[in-house]
């Protein structure tokens, strides 16, 4: 990344993305400012704001080099109506209002990366899914006979929505860049590095499902090197899928987890199981079933190169580093 320090603000920047990245940046030695709704005590700035209105918080956005919006109300839930329109609104009307404020600045980022997900990709068992060839789902086959679940639908809906919202309102002085992330794997309590794990280490790491869908992922330092290579990058805008290149079978994906925790055995989970330990964990088996088969392909032709190719290494890393934790 640029030697230059940078003023970077995060809005939405809380969670455990946002303050792995805020974490990062900080350590190069830019200035950076985090839009955030609650309070929290980090070692950078912070600055309130609630996602809906203008306010003070947009004198952040004057003047700096860098935005990286990734506001959204987390998908780890159950998808009832009241969850659906707080997933969807904090999406949308978000980048809306960012859209607003940052066109009407008198010095705008030069930049703006904007969260979006891989889950815009339709349901992928047969070829990978790259930015140039790659199809957008809603209500695809996942089997003979059966369309993609309700569900399924609703989170491309909002995804294509999102990134619709990002790219309305023209910012010619912004680079826009919207980020088709897989599953950030992140050493840290609350991650899905953690979900899955306690299933490997509690003895229940099997196979889930049929373990023919696809494990689309990237490691979280990847991640940080990916956002860092995109600000450096101008030639870079439009959506860009940030995954590692090696997306994989869950059957080959789990049996790489429980190798690194030097588990031998994990008692499968079934489709069906699958969909009641969701509703009692409140959240969706889609996370889980749905097949994310998605490549970087304007990363690897931009000559990003990642530390973490392929998962056996990329789990194997992210064991150590909770061990040495723990």
């Amino acid at each position: 990344m640029t030697t230059r320090a940078l003023r970077i603000v995060l809005p939405g920047g809380s969670g455990q993305v946002g303050q792995m990245l805020a974490r990062r940046l900080q350590e190069r030695g830019h200035q950076v400012t985090v839009l955030t709704r609650g309070p929290y005590t980090p070692p950078w700035q912070t600055v309130h704001w609630d996602g809906e209105h203008i306010g003070p918080w947009t004198e952040t956005l004057e003047g700096a080099d860098v935005c990286i919006n990734l506001s959204g109300r987390s998908v780890n839930c159950r998808l009832n109506a009241a969850n659906r329109q707080a997933m969807y609104d904090s999406r949308i009307h978000t980048t809306r209002l960012l859209n607003h404020v940052i066109s009407e600045l008198s010095e705008p980022p030069r930049v703006w990366l904007n969260a979006s997900t891989a889950t815009i990709y339709r349901h992928a068992l047969d070829r990978p899914m790259d930015e140039a060839t790659g199809e957008l789902g809603g209500n695809e086959l996942i089997g003979a006979r059966r369309r993609a679940p309700d569900t399924w639908n609703f989170s491309v809906h909002v995804a294509k929505d999102w990134e619709a919202a990002f790219f309305e309102t023209e910012t010619p002085r912004t680079r826009k860049v919207a980020l088709r992330s897989a599953i950030t794997f992140s050493p840290t309590p609350g991650n899905a590095f953690q979900v899955f794990s306690n299933l490997v280490r509690s003895g229940f790491g099997g196979t889930q499902g049929n373990g023919r869908q696809y494990v689309s992922w990237i490691h979280e330092a990847d991640f940080a090197r990916a956002v860092e290579f995109l600000i450096d990058h101008e030639e870079l805008a439009g959506p860009v899928n940030i995954a590692a290149p090696n997306p994989l079978p869950n059957r080959e994906f789990m049996a790489a987890l429980r190798d690194a925790w030097e588990m031998p055995n994990g008692f499968p989970a079934p489709a069906p199981l699958i969909e009641i330990g969701a509703f009692f964990l409140r959240t969706e088996s889609e996370l889980v079933l749905k097949s994310r088969r998605v490549i970087p392909g304007r990363l690897l032709d931009a000559g990003f190169e990642f530390e973490f190719q392929e998962w056996p290494e990329a789990a194997e890393d992210l064991v150590r580093q909770w061990r040495s934790r723990e």
